[in-house]
């Protein structure tokens, strides 16, 4: 019996060895498929690796003045950054959250932390934190019945509109912080640089970051740039402004500049000069390519292409000359405005273009407006592009012009200037009450006389029989033919300057008799103060309009401090078009010009009638209401020498009450200090 039973047991041992056995041999079996067959691809499985590129922006291109001073340039600044792997999830974004905020203060220096992330964080932060915390609690309270008819998205955010106040009530301040860094790292897309702090990161910081990055995953520290003013708020209305690393390329271009290769986080001039020259001073973007395992962990960089700064603007702007007509507009409106304040009291800024006729270069644009609380001046010289006044007498050289030209005058002609009236319309005079006598077209100039200009506006018309008080006959086609004159200096419509945007002026809708007449001497369409500029100078350049223009050389960047980089580009002048007008007609204007100036009963006589440098030009008034008073408008044209000029400048001088000819004074002291800068000569005659 007991034999039989270790004969029973001995097979069934068999049996299992020999289960074993199979079971063994078909595992070995199998491993030897796997390695023979499958071997390679499981390999390469694990040897997988990826190649992912970034592109990191580089500095933009400095900006400098015609004799090489620097107005705008670059401040390094450290940085901490976050460029996500492929396939990154929200909780590995608050792991690095958490992380980081053990090692930088996202507070800014002085900030009360509590109502600084209050205004920082929305209610939608917090719940998505909050979501994080407490995943599965959160995805329950939506029931099975609501999820059904809901994506995927639209379940999340139903999800969130379920978490409570009082559950995203007390967060501590330390959360919060976490809750802004994530906020700050979802900003980023997959590959794309995402700056995490700026402002303020201090050498602590850095170097904490720096020293931890392995458990960074994403997270970089650089050396990065802000942009700063040598000559603070000198002319930075014009030189523009550029994106913050917030900001990045603005919703409403990103079609744009994506096209142009640009990421949605890459910071661009967003105004002035560095918006119209964006693509001259962006710079070249660096591209680094980074090798990653498995896990996402990087194993390998390299980089592919060299990043290099933008290059460099040369402007036609010369600082010196710019400071001292800031300075100069400064002064005098302070002066009128504290001489006569209640009759001055609609009066808060001043215009000035000082320009090369010859070339177009805008050698100083200034804008300057007045706080009467505080005493101080915000820079506005953008509104010298931007603004349109009505220009008042100033024009009425290419009233004369248009009028010599169209045959509705010859040179010599004299009218007698009297008040006039057409029947059923205001009476019109010169500007005062008195008659000025028989005038040509010359002193007509020269003494501003409005009832000459009248002449030629009636006569572009059709009338030639004008008398006192009766009706006139009137081709309205004489509005567009007397336009089409203006339109040849610039007046009315583009001058073509380098800057987004420029305005061309109101024009008039009502072609009427008596508002020709009012467009003849400046006080119906309205005018720029830059194409007031223009004009004047295509008169100083017998008749030749250019194209006015901030930039004068592009130049290559260059890794010295101390020297400028070779030449790219040079701006050459851009003729626009010549005024078909005679030369004699042309030089009839610029003597009217020179008596303005130069000779007693010239409007200009006595701010320049002793200077040594030959100036000539003309003034302008115009009426205004401001709040229902009455205003001027003070304008000022002006070039100098008057034989071969190489300079003109424009004044505007808005809502005047008493202004004493404050556009005649600031233009004289600009004229002044421009020819003591560039001629060291004296001014006046002793």
């Amino acid at each position: 019996m007991e034999k039989k039973k270790q004969t029973v047991l001995l097979t069934r041992l068999n049996i299992l060895y020999l289960i074993i056995f199979i079971l063994f041999s078909v595992l070995i079996i199998q491993l030897g498929v796997i390695q023979i067959l499958h071997g390679e691809k499981f390999q390469a499985d694990i040897d997988r690796t990826n190649l992912e590129t970034i592109k990191v922006q580089t500095p933009r291109g400095k900006i400098y003045d015609r004799k090489f001073r620097v107005m705008v340039d670059n401040q390094p600044v450290k940085v901490i950054t976050y460029t996500p792997s492929k396939g990154t999830i929200a909780e590995e974004r608050l792991l690095v959250a958490k992380r980081l905020s053990e090692l930088i203060n996202m507070v800014p220096k002085g900030a009360d932390p509590e109502t600084y992330f209050d205004k920082e964080l929305t209610n939608r932060d917090l719940r998505e934190y909050w979501y994080l915390l407490n995943k599965q609690e959160a995805n329950n309270r939506l029931s099975v019945n609501k999820r059904i008819n809901l994506d995927d998205a639209e379940q999340y955010n139903a999800t969130l509109e379920l978490i409570t106040e009082e559950e995203i009530s007390n967060f501590t301040i330390k959360e919060k912080e976490i809750i802004k860094i994530k906020k700050e790292l979802d900003k980023a897309m997959e590959l794309t640089r995402q700056v995490i702090k700026n402002e303020g990161v201090t050498m602590e910081e850095y170097a904490k970051v720096a020293e931890n990055l392995a458990m960074l995953p994403g997270v970089n520290v650089e050396i990065d740039w802000n942009r700063t003013y040598p000559f603070n708020s000198t002319m930075k209305s014009i030189l523009g402004t550029v994106t913050s690393y917030q900001e990045g390329i603005p919703a409403d271009k990103e079609d744009y500049y994506l096209s142009l290769g640009y990421s949605l986080n890459d910071r661009i001039g967003k105004s002035g000069l560095e918006q119209q020259y964006e693509s001259v001073l962006r710079g070249r973007k660096q591209q680094i390519q980074y090798k990653t395992d498995r896990q996402g962990n990087v194993i390998e960089t390299e980089i592919l292409v060299e990043g290099q700064r933008g290059k460099d603007l040369i402007l036609t702007i010369d600082i010196e000359l710019q400071q001292n007509v800031d300075r100069i507009i400064q002064e005098e409106l302070r002066r009128i405005i504290k001489k006569h304040p209640h009759e001055n009291r609609h009066i808060d800024e001043a215009l000035a273009v000082v320009i090369q006729p010859k070339t177009g270069e805008l050698l100083a644009v200034s804008g300057q407006r007045y706080n009467r609380e505080k005493d101080t001046f915000q820079n506005v010289a953008y509104k010298t592009i931007y603004d349109q006044h009505i220009p008042g007498s100033a024009i009425k050289g290419a009233t004369v012009l248009a009028g010599l030209q169209s045959g509705v005058i010859t040179q010599g002609d004299m009218f007698y200037d009297t008040p006039m009236k057409i029947k059923g319309t205001p009476e019109k005079s010169s500007y005062t009450d008195s008659t000025l006598g028989w005038l040509n077209d010359i002193d007509a100039l020269k003494e501003s006389s409005n009832i000459y200009m009248f002449y030629i506006a009636l006569r572009m018309g059709g009338e030639y029989n004008y008398q006192y008080n009766k009706p006139v006959t009137f081709n309205f086609d004489a509005f567009q033919e007397m336009r089409n004159y203006f339109y040849q200096f610039g007046l009315g419509v583009e001058t073509g300057i380098d800057f987004p945007n420029e305005a061309i002026g109101y024009k008039g809708t009502d072609p009427v008799a008596g508002n020709l007449m009012d467009y003849a001497i400046g006080q119906y369409d309205t005018y720029t103060t830059m194409q007031l500029a223009q004009y004047v100078s295509t008169i100083a350049n017998d008749g030749l309009r250019v194209k006015p223009h901030f930039l004068k050389e592009v130049r290559n960047p260059t890794s010295s401090e101390e020297k400028i980089g070779s030449i790219f580009q040079t701006i050459n002048t851009k003729a626009l078009n010549r005024i078909e007008m005679d030369q004699t007609n042309i030089e009839r204007v610029q003597e009217g010009f020179r008596r303005v100036f130069q000779e007693p009963r010239g409007t200009a006589f006595s701010e320049f009638h002793d200077k040594t440098y030959n100036p000539v030009g003309k003034t302008g008034t115009a009426e205004n209401v401001s709040d229902g008073d009455y205003t001027e408008n003070l304008t000022l044209i002006s070039y100098a020498p008057m034989e071969n000029p190489e300079v003109a400048l424009a004044i505007v001088v808005p809502h005047t009450g008493k202004g004493e000819h404050v556009s005649a004074k600031i233009g004289e002291r600009i004229m002044d200090v421009y020819f003591e800068l560039n001629h060291k000569v004296m001014i006046k005659d002793e």
